[in-house]
């Protein structure tokens, strides 16, 4: 696996499981109506943000993370990151790497912590990897995310230091 800075070229690839991810509502805050247009201009930050993705030998998109700056001005140093797997490709270590590599980019952009801001807690999968990449809960939002499937579940803060 190799991961690589997206290029507009990346996009149909990307957008299957983009679509697919965001339209069954259950990880994201984005509308589950979002459209291709919309999504792209979402997903695909320019400099000084970043978006990559996770490609296998023959070049197929495996996974993609979007990196960026979570607040602005005194707390312009706190990153923040979003990451989409194919579901096909679940499982393989994708998400992990991915995340690495945005704790990286970040510590060599100058950040001192990323911070993410709405981690559902019924994305319990996500959740064991932050943790186990250093990530602390911070807080949660009670009832802070309409699931298709649980109704109203809690929406974590989690924080590391870089």
């Amino acid at each position: 696996m190799h991961i690589r800075v997206a290029t507009a070229a990346d996009w149909p690839a990307i957008w299957p499981f983009f679509h697919s991810i965001v339209s069954a509502g259950e990880t994201f805050t984005f509308p589950t109506d979002l459209g291709e247009e919309d999504g792209r201009d979402w997903w695909l930050l320019p400099e000084p943000d970043r978006t990559v993705v996770a490609v296998d030998g023959t070049g197929t998109v495996l996974g993609t993370a979007k990196m960026n700056r979570n607040h602005q001005g005194n707390s312009g140093h706190i990153a923040s990151a979003s990451y989409m797997v194919d579901p096909v490709h679940a499982g393989g270590g994708v998400g992990r790497a991915l995340c690495e590599y945005t704790l990286e980019w970040a510590r060599a952009a100058g950040y001192l912590a990323m911070q993410f801001n709405a981690v559902v807690a019924t994305n319990t999968r996500a959740v064991r990897l932050y943790t186990s990449l250093g990530f602390d809960i911070l807080g949660t939002l009670p009832e802070g995310f309409a699931h298709p499937k649980h109704g109203y579940v809690g929406l974590h803060i989690m924080h590391r230091l870089l």
